[in-house]
């Protein structure tokens, strides 16, 4: 007998008739003999139109009340899928955050958990209650109910997992595992059966919607068996690991790639100390996240620097960037909001040689110039146009044979 928590997202769960196809697959494996936590999330759409709720009364809105609010979202599906499972025969209790005593800090609207009781849960599995606890939200030392930002759900169901150490915790979402890349773009993509935690949290990192990346750190961090499966067919789907000697085979696991990409360049700054930061700097200070960073050899006693934003931050970095430009006398500022970032990742870089060189050549003769280029032990990434990004990821795809087992 294994103690398994699930996860259901919105569209699983998405009306009556979906929350009514989630009792049967819970009681199936508690019918198998396993001991159920399914953890749930609002119903889809149902976040959406509560957030627009809220902006109606009061913008911005008050983020303790705003969290009063959302966390009933998890709360009408949590009541509605245990009283699901009660009507199939299948005893069900269900948990709100604070009921299951999931502790958080007080940073309303993206809280973290601190620590979870879970002697009231664990009565219940032992009395062959299934356990339905609400996703996305936990309470403070203060007693305020909190939520864990977009996603979330996915972190109370690894976190339920850890504190219970459950056997394995299954997300079940709309896809049936983790691609090689998004079939959107290469429809050749394969489903992987496994893939390390590392090559999961860059592939997260790097703009892949599969999971949500603080999920796979927590389930990385406690050492929680993690699969990805689908809630609407039948499969093993994937697991996420610890890497394992068989899986060095592989070079590479898969490609990821993210549009919401944007680059900013400053020529011509004094080359010498502390200009960086003098650049840098004030971009931290707006709250501006900056990935990846290049900065020319000198020429002339000046330099370049270019480094890449998040696209919705690319207005404000720019204004930012020419203002910080006039103190430094700089020759101009450029700015690319038409860029995207395509990374290679795979543990298996480790210990092959030559796939940089790979990459890049395949790049070249499909006539794409990349823009910048930065690396990490398992990965690599390159900024082309966006014009470029479907041909580059098939490009890619094709020339490491990920499309085959």
């Amino acid at each position: 007998m294994a103690l398994l928590v699930q996860k259901y997202g919105g569209t699983s769960v998405g009306s009556v008739e979906r929350i009514q196809s989630v009792a049967l697959k819970v009681k199936k494996a508690r019918d198998e003999g396993h001991q159920m936590v399914v953890v749930v999330s609002a119903m889809s759409g149902e976040t959406n139109r509560l957030v627009a709720l809220a902006k109606a009364i009061q913008e911005p809105s008050n983020p303790r009340e705003l969290d009063v609010l959302l966390s009933t979202g998890e709360q009408v599906t949590i009541a509605l899928l245990a009283m699901a499972l009660e009507k199939i025969g299948c005893p069900a209790r269900s948990y709100t955050g604070f009921q299951a005593h999931i502790l958080t800090d007080s940073a309303f609207n993206k809280a973290r958990i601190q620590e979870i009781d879970d002697a009231r849960v664990r009565a219940d599995l032992e009395a062959g209650f299934v356990v339905v606890v609400a996703g996305f939200q936990g309470v403070d030392e203060q007693g305020d109910i909190t939520t864990l930002g977009r996603g979330g759900s996915d972190t109370t169901a690894v976190a339920m997992a850890a504190a219970l150490k459950a056997d394995e915790c299954q997300i079940f979402t709309d896809v049936d595992g983790v691609y090689t890349t998004d079939p959107r773009v290469e429809p050749k993509a394969r489903k992987l059966d496994k893939i390390t935690f590392e090559e999961m949290l860059e592939m997260a990192s790097l703009g892949s919607k599969v999971l949500q990346i603080r999920s796979v750190e927590f389930a990385g961090k406690y050492h929680v068996p993690l699969r990805v499966l689908s809630s609407f067919e039948e499969g093993e789907g994937t697991l996420i690991t610890f890497e394992e000697d068989g899986m060095e085979e592989a070079k590479i696991s898969g490609i990821a790639f993210n549009r919401d990409e944007a680059k900013l360049t400053v020529r011509g700054v004094p080359d010498m100390p502390g200009v960086a930061y003098k650049i840098l700097g004030p971009i931290g200070e707006a709250n501006i996240e900056v990935d990846m960073i290049v900065q020319n050899i000198s020429h002339d006693g000046t330099t370049d620097l270019t480094f890449t934003v998040h696209r919705n931050d690319y207005r404000k970095a720019l204004a930012i960037l020419q203002e910080v430009a006039k103190g430094l006398n700089a020759r101009e500022v450029l700015g690319d909001d038409t860029i995207v970032k395509i990374s290679l990742v795979g543990v298996g870089m480790r210990s092959h040689a030559g796939i940089a060189g790979t990459m890049f050549g395949t790049l070249a003769k499909e006539g794409i110039n990349i823009r910048m280029i930065s690396t990490s032990e398992i990965k690599i990434s390159v900024v082309i146009d966006e014009k470029y990004l479907e041909l580059g990821v098939r490009a890619l795809h094709e020339a490491f044979g990920l499309a085959k087992a």
